[in-house]
């Protein structure tokens, strides 16, 4: 008989944590090391342009890239709208990301918005964000 038992947080300190994880991947945009650190190393990203980037050397690689271009000075701001829980270990995070161009080149200063999903997956005692999917909201 087996007398071990698993004990997982309760879904109150799931929410927290998965809460928390969206606020160190909002702080950490510009990090080509927290970022990523902060995702599965099978990760699926497909951006705000429609870019889509398979594995986290990808887009390690890809973040590396655009934060050498003026595309570093385009931020964004990450609102957490709906949390739902998938399974035991995973969970399907709705968000709202406004994007601010800081180029000086930009067409325009008004924030775009786009929607977002994260897939996230419990990793130990943690959440990791498995895929990343943003669409433009016209």
């Amino acid at each position: 008989m087996d007398t071990t038992s698993t004990t997982l947080p309760d879904r109150d300190t799931d929410e927290r944590r998965i809460r928390d994880l969206v606020a160190r991947a909002d702080l950490a945009q510009n990090d080509p090391v927290a970022l990523p650190a902060l995702h599965t190393s099978d990760v699926v990203i497909v951006n705000f342009g429609g870019r889509r980037l398979f594995g986290l050397e990808a887009f390690t690689s890809a973040m590396t890239e655009a934060l050498a271009t003026p595309l570093k000075d385009v931020r964004t701001a990450l609102r957490v709208d709906d949390i739902r829980f998938v399974a035991r270990d995973v969970a399907h995070v709705s968000l709202t990301k406004t994007v601010f161009d800081g180029r000086p080149e930009a067409e325009s200063s008004a924030p775009l918005e786009g929607v977002m999903s994260y897939l996230l997956v419990r990793e130990g005692d943690d959440w990791r964000i498995s895929l990343a999917q943003t669409t433009p909201v016209v």
